[in-house]
């Protein structure tokens, strides 16, 4: 007899079909952006969401992207939530702002509002580095949504 038998363990479920998963996605690197989301809807489509059970909103930037995945949080339509975007360094210190704050802000709305909110905002060097990033993040964040949802439930049943 292993040393967690007698244990619960909520294994990792990426079984997509059901679930609401809501997406925003900063306008900002544009081109980036839309690889994200094009990879995040591709995977939630692969792991059983329904089209008509995803939804998309766009904002000018990182730092916009809070205030929508709140709205989205709060509005009880979404099992989970993606935010899609792209920062990228420049010569001043505005990278870090608006890394940071994005973040803080992301991570905030989870915690206020108890949805999933998977955090798909590369915080890159250069745009090669972001091109080479943005179908595996978006993957990636398809993923972490669902599983984070099924998480959930699954916990509080």
């Amino acid at each position: 007899m292993g040393r967690f038998d007698d244990i619960l363990e909520v294994e990792a479920n990426l079984a997509g079909a059901g679930m609401r998963v809501g997406m925003v996605m900063s306008r900002f690197n544009g081109d980036v952006g839309e690889g994200l989301l094009s990879a995040c809807a591709d995977e939630l489509k692969r792991l059983g969401v329904a089209n008509a059970d995803m939804a998309i909103a766009t904002v000018p930037g990182a730092l916009e992207l809070p205030l929508i995945l709140q709205t989205m949080a709060e509005s009880g339509r979404f099992d989970a939530l993606v935010a899609l975007g792209c920062v990228i360094r420049g010569e001043t210190y505005h990278f870090e702002i608006v890394s940071n704050e994005a973040a803080a802000g992301i991570t905030a709305v989870q915690l206020k509002t108890g949805l999933p909110i998977a955090n798909a905002v590369l915080t890159t060097e250069d745009d090669d580095q972001a091109l080479a990033r943005m179908a595996q993040k978006g993957r990636e964040a398809a993923q972490a949504a669902i599983e984070m949802a099924n998480l959930k439930k699954a916990l509080t049943r």
